[in-house]
């Protein structure tokens, strides 16, 4: 931007940086999979045996430590819940911990086998088998003026797929703001249409069914396909005729707010219906949306981003696709965070004004819009502004928007009421009044009202100084700064979108779940949840692959495997390197970390450089399900799983005759309490450097990795 230079913006916020909004800092809290929620109080070396590793020191409740080793750095998760909760440490050695772990799988397994079972009885009832696509299907989609992203490439086939089988359909379309569900609905409203079948779009709110409106005729005028809306927009004289139409059949699409659900609504041939926000309707809207349902393929939209591990768990109990791909030649929004200052606002809004194009200023408050309102009549000549707010009779509403529609007016100042759904590719600039009070999902979603074009958009989100703020509002703020990628509602830290994500698809009760285990041991929980529901309604093929426990070995050796911290100075910076390192599945992840931290450190120590091999060979012995493996000067002893049959019938006689092909070693094999192990000695001498003990573990490993 002209008005803010990269250069000011990145030194206006040095000290605020992606790493230290993502990584954990001192007092955060952290969750460890079996003693629960503590608070990470950094990393600190330990002599262990005749190596130095590093622990991570965490906190637990009445001031008891819990020493970490990064082997098992894995089982600690950052603690995420709804914005500005802060949770109860746990109790070391208490059974709380495990008690509400279990009672929280407990309810998950009940939702899991509710979902699972509806849909094993939705697969297994008749629905309408609609048309394959006609010419007039190719055409519609051949004259989309974007060209289509994969993403919404496969989610049309996918549902249409549905459509054509003889199953109902009951899928939900997830996807980033912006990423295309609308195109994609049209295409199955239009499909619907051509088998002669009528399509219900229902909406939450009067100015998105509006929008939808405006895109579905416009999208379709050539085809003849008869559109309409119902919502209060309408006199009750024109509904009426929209009604006596929608029932004789003389309607094709009709798109509406809950006024679709009224029981004077009624169908002639109802044959898709698609729900856009399903979790904004009440209950009692949502029972009557399930009695229309009832043989009519549905599709179900949502923009709140459904995180990766959610989806994982729950693609077999439903039907999701996902939109993750920006479309192409859309750019990113640049993002602002500034105080308020009348002579940069008047320069933002004239610039936006100067090129054609229309602005949004949001409020927190009604009371705030007026003021705003006569603050840009008084400092921009050109201004043309109009107001809007939930409070308004819905012709006062309509009026306003269609004059905004029309460039009639060139700014909308309003409420978040603008939120969802009102799609228009000239406004190109938003300011958002009292940026702190906004909640990260709530500012997330009106930026993404803005950049609906191949043009540069800014949006300013105004703000008290950092120093009267909450360390949350700082957080919320400077991460919808950072992350104004396209589609970073995926990948940002922004917990609120994804807990909602999770509230869409099972139920907003999840929330207090999620604050009792942090969101990613609640994923956790879902999945292993899920898994058992499954294998308890009979879905899985083999009972094998739920009940083979996946070992995780543990490799430790007589050398200094660490990463130093006058290499890596910040303990965050540290403890994100060996998550990742303790959650990489190949050896080329790890070689990638490697790579990295050889790009932003420099030359890698031996210290570093131990413990990238030492996790190498850890990756390489998983398949074996050997649980421990431990190296001291010439000795490595291999020690052996204590219950596994399938591993002594298996595996141990392939290990033996692998160990008979080396020639340096003796080996023999004992009993130590529950565990047998194999303890290899190396008799060739050599050199008794840390480099030449880690050579004789990696030449062992490769011999049983053959096997």
């Amino acid at each position: 931007s002209p008005l803010v230079s990269r250069k000011e913006k990145a030194r206006k916020f040095v000290g605020l940086l992606r790493r230290d909004l993502n990584s954990l800092r001192k007092g955060d809290y952290v969750v460890h999979e079996e003693y629960g929620i503590g608070r990470f109080l950094g990393m600190q070396k330990l002599k262990i045996i005749d190596s130095t590793q590093e622990c991570v020191k965490i906190e637990y409740a009445d001031g008891d430590m819990l020493y970490v080793n990064i082997d098992y750095v894995g089982r600690l998760q950052r603690y995420a819940s709804e914005d500005g909760f802060n949770p109860k440490l746990s109790k070391l050695g208490g059974a709380d911990w495990q008690l509400m772990k279990t009672r929280a799988k407990g309810k998950l397994k009940d939702i899991a086998k509710d979902l699972i079972k509806l849909y094993a009885d939705r697969k297994k009832s008749k629905g309408f088998t609609f048309q394959k696509d006609s010419i007039w299907q190719h055409e519609l989609e051949a004259s989309f003026v974007y060209e289509d992203t994969p993403d919404q490439s496969r989610a049309t086939s996918e549902i249409k797929k549905d459509m054509e089988s003889d199953n109902p359909m009951d899928r939900l379309l997830c996807g980033d703001v912006g990423f295309g569900k609308t195109e994609v609905a049209v295409r199955a409203a239009f499909k619907a249409v051509m088998s002669g079948k009528q399509v219900a779009v229902l909406v939450p709110t009067t100015i998105l069914a509006e929008q939808h409106y405006n895109t579905f005729r416009d999208r379709l005028a050539e085809y003849a396909a008869r559109v309409e809306v119902l919502s209060r927009f309408r006199k009750k004289s024109e509904q009426k005729v929209i009604l006596q139409k929608l029932e004789k059949g003389d309607v094709d699409i009709v798109i509406g707010t809950h006024r679709l659900l009224s029981g004077d609504a009624k169908f002639h041939d109802l044959g898709l219906l698609i729900v856009d926000e399903e979790h904004r309707f009440g209950v009692e809207a949502k029972e009557k949306i399930r009695q229309l349902r009832a043989n009519v393929d549905t599709l179900y939209m949502t923009a709140t981003p459904i995180p990766r591990t959610l989806y994982m768990s729950l693609s077999s109990a439903m039907d999701i696709s996902i939109l993750q791909t920006p479309p192409a030649n859309r750019l990113p929004i640049d993002t602002y965070i500034i105080n308020f200052d009348g002579k940069l606002i008047q320069s933002v809004i004239e610039r936006e004004l100067g090129r054609g194009g229309q602005v949004y200023i949001v409020s927190d408050t009604v009371k705030d819009l007026n003021k705003l309102a006569d603050f840009v009549q008084r400092r921009v000549p050109g201004a043309k502004a109009g107001v809007i707010h939930g409070k308004m009779k819905a012709t006062e509403i309509e009026r306003t928007m269609v004059h905004f529609l029309e460039k009639k007016l060139n700014i909308l100042i309003a409420t978040k009421i603008i939120e969802s759904g009102i799609d228009i590719p000239s406004v190109n600039t938003l300011i958002v009044n009292n940026a702190d009070r906004f909640g990260l999902a709530e500012l997330y979603q009106i930026r993404g009202r803005i950049g609906r074009s191949n043009v540069q958009a800014y949006a300013y989100l105004i703000a008290k100084q950092f120093s009267y703020l909450t360390r949350d509002a700082v957080r919320r703020l400077t991460a919808i700064e950072e992350f104004s990628e396209l589609g970073s509602g995926f990948n940002l830290a922004m917990r609120d979108l994804e807990i909602r994500g999770a509230g869409n698809v099972l139920g907003r009760e999840q929330s207090g779940f999620i604050n009792n285990l942090g969101f990613e041991m609640y994923n956790k929980v879902l999945e292993e949840a899920v898994a058992e529901a499954k294998f308890e309604e009979n879905l899985t093929e083999q009972l094998d692959t739920l009940t083979r426990r996946k070992v995780e070995p543990q490799v430790t050796a007589d050398v200094d495997a660490y990463i130093p911290d006058d290499y890596v100075s910040l303990d965050a910076d540290r403890f994100d390197f060996y998550k990742r390192l303790s959650r990489a599945a190949m050896a080329a992840e790890v070689d990638d970390i490697r790579a990295e931290m050889l790009d932003r450190f420099g030359k890698i120590p031996e210290q570093a450089d131990n413990l990238f091999k030492l996790i190498k060979l850890k990756i390489g012995l998983e398949p074996l399900r050997i649980p421990k493996v431990e190296m001291k000067a010439a000795t490595v002893d291999i020690i052996l799983p204590s219950d596994d049959h399938e591993f002594y019938k298996e595996i141990f006689p392939l290990m033996m005759n692998a160990l008979d092909r080396i020639g340096d070693i003796k080996y023999r094999v004992t009993q130590e309490n529950a565990n047998a192990k194999v303890e290899v000695k190396f008799v060739s001498g050599g050199s008794e450097s840390e480099g030449a003990k880690i050579d004789r573990l990696e030449r062992l490993v490769e011999v049983l990795k053959i096997i």
